[in-house]
Order: structure tokens, then C-alpha cells, then sequence
């Protein structure tokens, strides 16, 4: 860990890509050690007012800049699955629902784990703690109309013991009143107790949703290290004495002894691909883009019947259940979300992807007026509940690095089956939560055409592409998420997962990014003196 090439105009000792859940803590961990950090976001930093305006204009949600489009909120859609996400500096907490969540046993237990001697679950535990309390983890306080409705269906699937209140990182406070931040004596930015608005998945523009630009990057900040905003990595290059060149999109480049890869699973595997393809990163594991998962989710939504209904008042998610040992509910509140009312359709059952598109199809053919009810339908946000099903079975997709099927001339991700079980695009238990929500609230239960009629995974919480591994035979990165036969590189986001979460990933990646960060620590005070981190604070934040 010797210090960073400092003669040069954009160098640091570490250079983090991507400033989303792995790559805030490990911004904060290591500038907290002494190394000079720089952060490159290929997103813009959003400001209050951006965040406010997103709820009713386009141009200021969606990410798509080669439309001109520089808001937070983008969706790709590959031939297997959909994935949703967030660009900006806070990554993926931008639209994230707050949600921490412990995964239960089986996670840990996973065979897709390498070895561990204590067990994965003892490896996480203080780090799960450490996480939480920079998340400022507390039990929803607010139980609304969805929240009784979302219990009386878990009764009615027989699951009523598992329905509770949800773990979120929100300051509920007093709704609506300021007060001198809460979590880090002080040093952190003031906070407003959360109004109830439901918009938390289009982005927090009063301070009450703990985003990572509040908590773990203003520290860094704090710490010495640099955020550079609208800094798109396209690749990264080994250098012949040490360290590593990292060549943005714009042709600026930056040089760092060691890189920190966080870029998310597309950002982070598509990078090691295209360096490696460019014969920049020689030694990368053939098993990168292996082992991808959609944390096995579907989504679905019910449109209530009563056109004055409002069921939008509370955090985005307040409760949840489990129908059975594998599947975990939440219910979605989605103020802002106005694209949802051009997504949805009639609730299909059937495992085959083909057979339910044919049935959707059929459904919507018979009765287009029902369809273009739901599109039309007034006072439609505040009549919708989303629901969000995740289990923790196997199943995988695969990532490739290919041509793209409509540019030609370009290559991008690509997704494969495997020859495993696929992750799925059909989960009765799904349709079944919205079917006896729908009972309990007098509505229509509906799914995502894009899983119903495009066969396809949808997801907001993809995994893996760069798992750990015992070797490069079998990953991509170590356990101490160092890239095999890369010294300096590391990937550390939601790429490192290797097994299904079962429920909301963001309190897993935030545990294994602070676990590497300690481990990253031991390491350099095991080192020779000459090669030893610089000294940093004495006071390590949020720890026990």
C-alpha cells in the first residue's frame, strides 16, 4: 500500500469508482486511514430543488445522457432481465426505499460462499452494526392504510406472524421540523423529520432519507477525499511500474497506487471487461460475469377501485412479511413514480415465459378498454400499491461482453442463460400477494408487462458478475475483494455477492464494504513502515 503517484495532476493513492453504497464506505474508511482519495461519479450531484422538480418533469428523472437526459433515475433492459437504478453522487440510495434488512441463515450458508472458518454470518456481524448505525437504522414509526392492508394479506396467506414494521434509514424526528444532525455529534449536516410523502424512491429532497451524500460521503469530504461528479470511468489501465491509469469517458485520465471498483454490478463488470478486452487488465478470472443474480424478485401492483382513495401518506416501504421460508413482501408506496401507469398490466399466471405471454397478450386484446382504464386512471400514484417479492433460492443469469444487437458497431452487456435454474420472471407467490391485496383493499391486481409479456426478470437489486471466489478458477475476487492476479484492484459493491440476498441488498453491500475497509486497515498496519497508510483520525466513525 505505498503511496499514490502524486506527481501526477489527477493522481491519489486510491481512486474509488462509483460513489453508491460500496463506494461511499470505502471513500470514508480509507481517507479515514491516511490515503488521499479521489472518487470518480459518473452521475451529477443533485441538489434539493433537483430532487423536488423530479417528481413531475422527466428531463430532471431519468438518466439518459446520450438523449441529453442528466436526471438519477435509469432502467436497462438486457435480453433476460430489466434492471433499475441510480446515477448521481449517492449512487443508488438516491432511489433507494431506505430498507435495512438482514438476509436470513440461508444467505450465509450459501454454497456459492467461499470457505470461511467462523461463517459468513460471524464474518458480518459488528459490520452489520457498524452499517446500521452510519445508516441510522430505526423501525418505521408510521403504520397507514397500505401498512393495515399489506398485514390483512399476509392473515389471509396464513403468514400474519411474520408482518411487521420495517427497519429503514430515515430520521422520522418531528415530521417536517430541522434539527442540528442527529447521528455524528454534530459533524454531519442538519436533518428534517421525515413528512410522510411517499417519494422516497424518487429521491429525498427534505433530508429526512439517510443518502449516502449525507452520511458517509460528507464525511469523506470531511476526510480530505475528492468527489468528481459527471466523471464517467470508461476504462482501467495496469501500469508497467505499479499503480493503475484509469481513462474517463471525456479523455481525462487519473493514476492511483490502488482502485477501488464500486461502479455497481453493469458499471463494474463491464469496465473489467472492456479493460480486458482492450488488454489493459491481462489477468482478470474467466468467471467474471458469472453467477449474476436478480436477488430472485418479481414485482406487482394493485390499482384500487375508489378513485378518491390515497394511500400514499408514509415512507415509501413501512411493513413487510414472509408467505412462506423463502420469499420476502414489501409494500411500495411510489409518489412520483408516473412511468409505472405505462407499465402495468393484467395479473398472468404461469411459469412459462411463452404460454404467459401468449396469455397476457390475449387478455389485453380481449378487453384493451380495461388497459387503457388503468393508463388513464385519475388520482392514479396515490390509488397504486407496488409490491416488491424477493427470495433467496438459486438461480443465476449470465453477463457477456458483446455486440450490441442495435449498434452494432458498439459493444456492451450482454446477458446468457446458464445452465442452472433461471431467474425468474414469474413468482406465483407475487400474484398471490396482489390478488389478496387487491381482496382487502377493492382493486385490481396487476403485473409489470415487462414480466409478464417480455419474460423478463425485473430488478432493482442485481448481484454478483465479480463474486468472491477461493480462486481465480472459481471468482473473481478473493475475500478480501482483491481481484485475482491484480494486486491494488478491488471490487467492492453489490459485484462481490455471490448468492441471492432474499431481501433488500444495501445493509449487506454497506457490512462487506466496512469489512473490507477493516480488513483493509489490518493489512496496513501489518505493513512495512515504508509502505505503512498515513496516519488518520484517531476516531473511527460509527464504530462500536
Amino acid at each position: 500500500m505505498s503511496q499514490g503517484p502524486r506527481g501526477h495532476a489527477d493522481a491519489a493513492d486510491v481512486i474509488v469508482i462509483g460513489s453508491g453504497f460500496g463506494g461511499a464506505v470505502s471513500a470514508l474508511r480509507l481517507a479515514e486511514q491516511g490515503r488521499s482519495v479521489l472518487v470518480l461519479e459518473q452521475g451529477r450531484c443533485h441538489s434539493p430543488d433537483d430532487l423536488l422538480a423530479a417528481r413531475t418533469d422527466p428531463r430532471r428523472y431519468l438518466w439518459m445522457p446520450g438523449l441529453g437526459l442528466r436526471g438519477f433515475f435509469w432502467q436497462r433492459v438486457l435480453r433476460h432481465v430489466g434492471i433499475i437504478g441510480g446515477a448521481g453522487v449517492g449512487g443508488g440510495s438516491i432511489v433507494w426505499a431506505g430498507v435495512l434488512l438482514e438476509p436470513k441463515d440461508e444467505f450465509f450458508t450459501d454454497i456459492a460462499w467461499p470457505a470461511s472458518a467462523a461463517g459468513w454470518r460471524a464474518e458480518l456481524a459488528e459490520h452489520y452494526g457498524t452499517a446500521s448505525r452510519m445508516l441510522g437504522r430505526e423501525t418505521t414509526r408510521h403504520v397507514g392504510e397500505m401498512d393495515r392492508h399489506l398485514e390483512a394479506t399476509a392473515h389471509s396467506m396464513g403468514a400474519g406472524e411474520t408482518y411487521g414494521p420495517t427497519p429503514m434509514a430515515i430520521w422520522f424526528g418531528e415530521e417536517g421540523v430541522s434539527v442540528r444532525d442527529p447521528f455524528f455529534d454534530g459533524e454531519g449536516p442538519d436533518r428534517t423529520g421525515c413528512r410522510l410523502c411517499g417519494a422516497c424512491l424518487v429521491g429525498c429532497p427534505y433530508g429526512s432519507k439517510n443518502t449516502l451524500d449525507l452520511n458517509y460521503l460528507w464525511l469523506a469530504e470531511k476526510r480530505g477525499a475528492r468527489i468528481r461528479p459527471d466523471t464517467r470511468a470508461d476504462t482501467i489501465a495496469e501500469l508497467p511500474g505499479g499503480g493503475y491509469e484509469v481513462r474517463a469517458a471525456g479523455g481525462e485520465r487519473f493514476r492511483a497506487t490502488e482502485v477501488v471498483l464500486a461502479a455497481g454490478v453493469l458499471g463494474t463488470v463491464e469496465l473489467l471487461f472492456r479493460s480486458g478486452e482492450q488488454g489493459l487488465l491481462r489477468r482478470v478470472s474467466p468467471r467474471l460475469g458469472e453467477r449474476v443474480r436478480t436477488n430472485s424478485e418479481a414485482i406487482t401492483a394493485v390499482l384500487a377501485d375508489d378513485p378518491h382513495a390515497d394511500l400514499t401518506r408514509g415512507p415509501t416501504i413501512s411493513s413487510e412479511f414472509y408467505p412462506d421460508a423463502t420469499t420476502h413482501v414489501t409494500q411500495n408506496r411510489y409518489v412520483g413514480g408516473w412511468h409505472m401507469r405505462f407499465q402495468l398490466g393484467p395479473l398472468v399466471d404461469g411459469e412459462d415465459p411463452a404460454r404467459r405471454r401468449r396469455a397476457a397478450l390475449a387478455r389485453l386484446a380481449r378487453a384493451p378498454w380495461q388497459q387503457l382504464r388503468v393508463m388513464a386512471a385519475r388520482n392514479f400514484i396515490e390509488r397504486l400499491s407496488v409490491f416488491t417479492v424477493m427470495q433467496n433460492v438459486e438461480n443465476e443469469i449470465r453477463l457477456v461482453f458483446g455486440r450490441s444487437p442495435v449498434r452494432p458497431w458498439r459493444r456492451v452487456l450482454r446477458s446468457r442463460a446458464t445452465d442452472g435454474a433461471p431467474a425468474p420472471s414469474y413468482l406465483p407467490q407475487a400474484n398471490e400477494v396482489a390478488r389478496r391485496f387487491a381482496e382487502s383493499v377493492g382493486g385490481r391486481p396487476l403485473n409489470l408487462l415487462l414480466e409478464s409479456v417480455g419474460g423478463k426478470s425485473i430488478t432493482a437489486h442485481v448481484l454478483g458478475g465479480a463474486s468472491m471466489g477461493e480462486s481465480a478458477a472459481d471468482g473473481v475476487i478473493d475475500t478480501d475483494h482483491r481481484v485475482f492476479g491484480h494486486p491494488g484492484l478491488y471490487v467492492v459493491d453489490g459485484s462481490a455477492i455471490p448468492a441471492n440476498v432474499g431481501v433488500n441488498p444495501s445493509l449487506t453491500i454497506t457490512a462487506m464494504a466496512e469489512r473490507f475497509a477493516a480488513r483493509y486497515r489490518v493489512r496496513g498496519a501489518a505493513a512495512p513502515s515504508s509502505s505503512a497508510p498515513l496516519p488518520g483520525p484517531a476516531r473511527t466513525i460509527g464504530a462500536p
